[in-house]
């Protein structure tokens, strides 16, 4: 997956933002909260990307290949995946990832906030 490509889905979700900080990281988020960092290798090839999971998932994918504690953000007790290389999630996977991501971060919102950007089922 390029870095365009891996920016185009961050920007099909409702209500993202993205900045690029730390260093050139591709950073996505919903109303300013994080739920995808990404960055690229010279050939513009997603080299690594980030992204919020269930304590579950961060248990069980942490120990896969090609994925790894998110480095600053596991580090601090935060369920946080790094995938390296495709070896073990395929970029559709990772896509289905980052959108889980973006819908836990968002599930973390006030509901006040999730009401106002059409993010609760009522």
């Amino acid at each position: 997956m390029t870095l365009d490509e891996y920016n185009a889905f961050c920007d099909s979700l409702p209500h993202t933002t993205h900045v690029v900080q730390w260093g050139g990281s591709h950073v996505w988020k919903i109303s300013g909260k994080v739920f995808a960092i990404g960055g690229a290798d010279a050939q513009n090839t997603l080299d690594r990307c980030s992204f919020k999971i269930s304590r579950m998932g961060f248990d069980i994918l942490k120990e896969q290949p090609g994925l790894q504690g998110a480095p600053h953000l596991a580090s601090r007790g935060m369920s946080w995946i790094q995938r390296t290389t495709d070896e073990t999630m395929s970029d559709e996977e990772l896509l289905s990832y980052i959108r889980d991501s973006y819908t836990i971060v968002g599930r973390g919102l006030t509901k006040k906030l999730q009401r106002e950007l059409g993010l609760l089922n009522e």
